[in-house]
């Protein structure tokens, strides 16, 4: 592995580990939860588009729950 390919893993770790704090109240669910969150969003949307084996793939409801805490405070 290259050591690009190993921080983008890192990366990814990374953003997982940040939702999954803010998840388990080790964390707040602040701006940097919701941005890895997107994130992570984006890349199952990718992942979705590359093959249909994943489109069955979606967020644990907790997950979406907290998606859907972001959207009432960004529109509260």
């Amino acid at each position: 592995m290259t050591k690009k390919g190993g921080k983008m893993i890192e990366e990814q770790w990374n953003h997982c580990q940040i939702v999954e704090r803010s998840l388990c109240g080790e964390r707040a669910a602040d701006e940097k939860t919701f941005a890895s969150l997107e994130v992570l969003s984006e890349r199952l949307g990718r992942l979705k588009e590359l093959d249909s084996v994943y489109s069955e793939v979606e967020f644990s409801s907790t997950v979406k729950q907290l998606k859907g805490q972001h959207n009432v405070v960004a529109v509260g």
